[in-house]
């Protein structure tokens, strides 16, 4: 029988909670590769496969300590409560640095995202002819959304909640970024900026007493936008477990493979050096709620040798990359004292 947490124990499941729901949060990165790494990927996968029909039975029943039990309940708190304290407190720090230092920021992207190739890669062992076949397709695709015409935002609720479902498999598939894929279906300011800005907004006033929101339309379709966004993420996060544990058993170097392959021809759509086209209304550009230009496009153009720019740009690439291998670093350190 496993020996029950230590308060510290539970501290550390908290602070692993929040690097992986800081690594969800950024393009490019895979919040279960953080998992991996520091050693609760497995823990994870095996709680989640709990929430099942024999913990519904349970729940119904009012069996609450058997469900607690059953689920792993203790594990799923703390590491959910850091991932989901991490989401506020990030997102505030992205919105300030993309709209103040938009190249070095995405530069950093753009090196995690080839740290993160370098991490799958390293666990694929397998280069049969299926799975160079396989990493082929993956490119094919990475480089055919590259090359389209990106998507636009789209606050349709139905459309959001399918990018919660997309959005949390970073949680459940390591190397697969769940926010990279939002943010190439066009919603990833909307969802993990700007409507988790308003929710943080709207819990400050709901505990200072101000229930002043529940008048402001704007204010209450964003809610519903993270409502429904929190919902598919939910619904996600416990069917993709189920679906992971089956596929992986089965295709686990085939999946390595599409993943490799998706994320080396998706390069192009976070490359760092791009200018943005601001949405225009009637010659003007348009504006969202908090006075900001909204973006539409980007318009990408080679760096300048000669510009001070470019090379900071470059160092803040090359630390993006060191970012993964000291995750990786720290995984085989682990495993070594294993």
């Amino acid at each position: 029988m496993a020996q029950p947490r230590t308060t510290f124990d539970n501290f550390l499941l908290f602070i692993k909670g929040l690097a992986m729901g800081a690594a969800n949060k950024v393009p490019g990165v895979s919040g279960g590769a953080v998992a991996f790494v520091v050693g609760f990927y497995e823990e994870l996968i095996y709680s989640l496969q709990k929430i099942n029909r024999k913990a519904l039975k349970l729940l119904i029943n009012g069996r609450f300590k058997s469900f607690y039990n059953y689920t792993n309940a203790p594990f799923l708190i703390f590491i959910f409560g850091g991932s989901t304290f991490s989401y506020f407190s990030v997102s505030k720090v992205l919105d300030y640095l993309i709209r103040h230092y938009e190249l070095y920021v995405w530069s950093v992207f753009f090196g995690m995202i080839i740290g993160s190739i370098y991490y799958v890669s390293k666990q694929f062992k397998d280069w049969q002819i299926k799975n160079l076949f396989a990493i082929f397709i993956g490119i094919s695709i990475g480089i055919l959304i590259s090359v389209l015409d990106p998507a636009t935002e789209n606050d349709n609720l139905l459309f959001v909640f399918l990018c919660g479902i997309v959005g949390v498999s970073g949680m459940t598939l390591p190397g697969l970024s769940g926010s990279f894929i939002v943010m190439l279906m066009g919603n990833y300011v909307l969802l993990l900026v700007d409507s988790v800005n308003m929710l943080y907004k709207t819990l400050t006033e709901l505990v200072s007493g101000d229930f002043s929101f529940i008048h402001n339309p704007i204010r209450i379709h964003y809610l519903k936008i993270i409502g429904s966004f929190t919902a598919g993420s939910t619904f996600g996060l416990v069917v993709t477990s189920h679906i992971l544990g089956y596929v992986l058993k089965r295709w686990h170097q085939i999946v390595n493979a599409l993943i490799i392959g998706f994320i080396s021809g998706s390069l192009g759509t976070v490359w760092p050096f791009k200018r943005a086209v601001y949405k225009l209304v009637d010659g003007v550009a348009a504006i969202d709620i908090e006075g900001n230009k909204i973006i539409q496009d980007y318009h990408r153009y080679l760096p300048e040798a000669n510009k001070i720019e470019t090379w900071i740009a470059f160092l803040f690439i090359l630390f993006g990359i060191a970012i993964l291998l000291v995750i990786d670093w720290y995984g085989q350190k682990n495993k070594r004292t294993l």
